[in-house]
């Protein structure tokens, strides 16, 4: 089992190594983002410039040897905290996408969901010409922008009852679906190992499934060039980058990589 590859090497930031963009950037939290239409628009303004170029992201060589080893049946499943789709990209089944995806979006009225795709393209033919100039991009697809940069962007509202949309991710000071939770503990359950991949492991919704497998005397094994919260729970910290690290563990073990069949 693995839980999420960094997405550094597909040309997406790092989040909370050293280098990550959480140093100076401060996420949105739930309670912002429902308790405001000042929120809203900042945030869908920012999210929608930044979509442009998180959603053109590729599989790295880590994505391509976590799907091999999936169909080599290596692997009890594929849990990931990324919301970006590059395992499914990458040929990976089963993934449990723990803090959702970026790539649905959510009515929050009525539940309908819709394709990322299909919004962004609303939001362009309502905010013709929307083309500011980001300080940075982000990995959880938001795009550094000024209020006044902001400030006459129109979110689209749900299509079936024009309600509020929020993508389909966990927000911070949101909880996890306990039905998801619940998923991955059952995955964790079922393998003999854990394998973590370029989680930092800093918030709970992750070391949770460290602290279980360690619990159960289960191996746990974490490749990460920084260290974790999870280090201490684990049989080894390998610092290494994940893209050649399993490149070389495929190729030790006979496993072929693929290309993605069709583009992210």
């Amino acid at each position: 089992m693995t839980t999420p590859a960094t997405l550094v090497e597909s040309g997406i930031p790092d989040y909370r190594g050293e280098r990550g963009s959480l140093r100076r950037h401060t996420p949105m939290t739930y309670q912002e983002f429902t308790g405001g239409e000042r929120a809203r628009r900042r945030y869908w303004a920012r999210s929608h410039l930044g979509w442009r170029t998180f959603g053109r992201a590729a599989p790295n060589a880590g994505h391509r040897a976590v799907a091999a080893f999936g169909r080599r049946g290596m692997l009890a499943g594929v849990i990931t905290q990324n919301v970006d789709g590059l395992h499914q990209a990458a040929g990976s089944e089963g993934v449990v996408e723990l803090h959702g995806s970026l790539g649905r979006v959510v009515c929050l009225s009525c539940g309908a969901l819709s394709a990322r795709g299909d919004l962004a393209r609303r939001l362009e033919e309502a905010n013709p010409g929307f083309a500011p100039t980001p300080a940075a991009l982000n990995p959880d697809g938001d795009a550094d922008l000024t209020d006044e940069q902001v400030a006459d962007f129109r979110p689209a509202p749900c299509a079936r009852c024009g309600g509020v949309l929020k993508p389909d991710v966990v927000f911070f000071g949101e909880n996890v679906p306990p039905e998801r939770v619940g998923s991955c503990r059952e995955l964790v359950d079922a393998a003999t190992s854990l394998l973590v991949l370029g989680s930092s492991l800093t918030v709970m919704s992750g070391l949770r499934f460290v602290r279980q497998a360690a619990l159960a005397g289960k191996p746990v094994l974490i490749v990460n060039r920084d260290p974790t919260r999870g280090d201490r729970h684990a049989a080894t910290r390998i610092a290494l980058p994940l893209g050649p690290t399993l490149t070389d563990l495929a190729d030790g073990l006979g496993v072929a990589l693929e290309e993605p069949a069709t583009p992210h």
